[in-house]
């Protein structure tokens, strides 16, 4: 891995791992098309911390053309761009379609199209094993349990789609899976939990983690749609960008494979406990609204990680509490980029 293309490279992840590339040495191409709220300020960033080191694309996944010039001289593909909440994807699904399954499929016919061929790798989500309502669940004292899967669902786990988003983020899932098996093309899917970190503009659609975070530092109400008993693994994104970057550089071990990426078992929080977490932090009780089940929303859902340590030895390095802590420390310094907003 030496050149690389980043889609969605000014959102959250791909800020994370651009600067990663770069500190590495690899030469690093950013794709953007600089709609989703905070990716302009991600790319001021990079562009302050890395003047003259990468290059920027203003284009959209949907735009076939542009995908396979983008795509010319990379030996590696990281595709991020997406549309990426479910509740949006309920309001709209053509858009959400258009962005995700659509898109997806214009980055890999491109890939398929080069010579050489790049390695794509692509951040699928837990959304496509959908409910998970055949898989046991009892109620503890502030979360959802498996009853009987305590190291969480692995890949295994037959895919249910169940949104509309969960259905474009499959599409694009199963696609770029086959593109291996049919054309020869290597790939790799990560079905990720809960990522959160630096350089994330979160709300509480996507990104609830810092959504939490910021809501807690600026003193604002946060909403808890259900009990907030609901359960996620929760990744702090350096552990994420580690996992790319070895997953790259063992393609050929990882092409052609799935894997469940997030903080595992150990790195589970519910709403109820994050909001404990954060009061410990502050000082201060946070204020709170309760609403009603959002469609779809699973009551637990924690990653079993294990294949992606046997296959190309990776696990998280930040526990939970580090992580949060960190975000915490990132947000205050950097207030002033959620003020007003």
């Amino acid at each position: 891995m030496n050149s690389c293309l980043i889609t969605g490279g000014a959102g959250f992840i791909g800020t994370n791992l651009a600067d990663r590339l770069i500190r590495e040495g690899k030469k690093v191409r950013i794709l953007d098309n600089l709609s989703r709220k905070g990716v302009e300020k991600n790319l001021f960033w990079l562009k302050e911390t890395w003047p003259g080191k990468f290059e920027f694309v203003k284009a959209d996944v949907r735009d076939e053309s542009a995908m396979i010039e983008a795509v010319r001289d990379v030996d590696t593909v990281f595709h991020f761009a997406s549309q990426v909440a479910v509740t949006t994807s309920v309001e709209d699904p053509r858009i959400d379609f258009d962005v995700n399954a659509l898109g997806a499929l214009n980055v890999i016919e491109a890939a398929r199209k080069a010579d050489p061929k790049p390695a794509v790798l692509f951040t699928s989500t837990n959304k496509v094993y959908g409910k998970l309502e055949s898989l046991g669940v009892r109620e503890a004292d502030n979360r959802y349990v498996f009853t009987e899967r305590p190291e969480g669902v692995d890949e295994s786990q037959p895919l249910d789609f169940y949104s509309p988003y969960g259905c474009s983020k499959g599409a694009a899932d199963q696609y770029i899976r086959d593109y291996f098996r049919i054309f020869g093309l290597r790939t790799v899917v990560f079905r990720m939990s809960c990522i959160y970190g630096p350089h994330q503009f979160g709300n509480e659609d996507q990104g609830w983690v810092v959504h939490f975070v910021i809501s807690a530092l600026l003193g604002k109400t946060i909403n808890i749609f259900g009990d907030g008993k609901q359960v996620r693994d929760i990744l702090f994104v350096e552990d994420l960008a580690d996992a790319f970057f070895r997953a790259a550089d063992q393609i050929e071990l990882t092409a052609g494979q799935v894997f469940n990426i997030g903080g595992g078992p150990s790195s589970s929080v519910s709403l109820l406990e994050l909001l404990d977490i954060l009061e410990k932090i502050t000082g201060e009780k946070i204020p709170t609204s309760s609403f009603d089940w959002r469609p779809g929303d699973q009551k637990v859902y924690i990653s079993n990680i294990r294949k992606a340590g046997e296959v190309f030895d990776w696990r998280p390095r930040h526990t939970s509490e580090q992580g949060i802590h960190r975000l915490y420390e990132w947000v205050k310094d950097n207030r002033n980029l959620f003020e007003g907003g």
